[in-house]
């Protein structure tokens, strides 16, 4: 049965296994992240191409700081260097990149290096991509109760709506996913956009990450076309 409705505007990417791509090759896990970043770049291209006006991408967790520190100093090197070569294409193809986590806690020259991107894209509007960064879907709610304690609406005592802690969200405009794709074959969330994803189509592949590419996102795409979303009803 066809879904009632199809439209997607936006589309979350869990994407995993550049390690494990990596190992079945012989070859260190941060190759496998070097190769995670030419993926990043085709499916990127391949969702502006097809107007998809938002996707997200988990690209480190909270709680991937508990990853061996070589591994996680090469993915922060992978990021900012990736910005650096990249920002210019970026905005010459009107791609506006925002970053949703605990930016402010992240080394200082990436952190800057990010919020220069934010500033330098803020005016395109072909696609907004949404780069999760020390991101947690848990840490992202308590982030946002944490605000409205210290908000006039706590202190007005305002009985808290899901409308209201919309707006104490890390990038409250952004509408919540419609799909959320998974790579590598595991089957779970692992804390991405808990509270946006009540109702996304939930799409997983075998492919290891470095693999995706535009027709691996035009099958998820397809398989979300024909799923029929009923929020509830009948």
């Amino acid at each position: 049965m066809a879904t009632e409705d199809k439209e997607l505007r936006h589309i979350g990417i869990i994407m995993d296994g550049n390690g494990r791509w990596a190992k079945s090759r012989f070859m260190p896990r941060i190759v496998g992240h070097h190769a995670g970043v030419k993926a990043v770049e085709r499916v990127v291209r391949a969702a502006a191409d097809l107007k998809i006006p938002y996707l997200s991408l988990y690209a480190f967790s909270t709680e991937n700081w508990s990853r061996p520190q070589n591994e996680v100093s090469g993915l922060m090197a992978i990021f900012k260097h990736y910005l650096a070569a990249k920002l210019n294409e970026l905005y010459e193809e009107g791609v506006r990149l925002r970053v949703s986590g605990r930016v402010n806690m992240l080394p200082k020259p990436l952190c800057d290096a990010l919020l220069e991107a934010e500033e330098k894209t803020k005016n395109n509007s072909r696609i907004q991509l949404i780069a999760c960064i020390n991101y947690g879907g848990r840490q992202e709610l308590l982030d946002a109760f944490n605000k409205i304690i210290k908000s006039d609406n706590f202190n007005n005592k305002i009985e808290l709506t899901e409308n209201i802690l919309q707006q104490y969200l890390y990038l409250p405009d952004v509408p919540d996913p419609d799909l959320i794709i998974r790579t590598s074959g595991e089957l779970r969330l692992s804390n991405f956009l808990l509270w946006e994803a009540a109702y996304s189509e939930l799409y997983f592949t075998n492919k290891y990450w470095p693999d995706m590419n535009k027709e691996d996102l035009n099958e998820a795409i397809n398989s979300f076309k024909v799923r029929n979303r009923r929020y509830g009803k009948i």
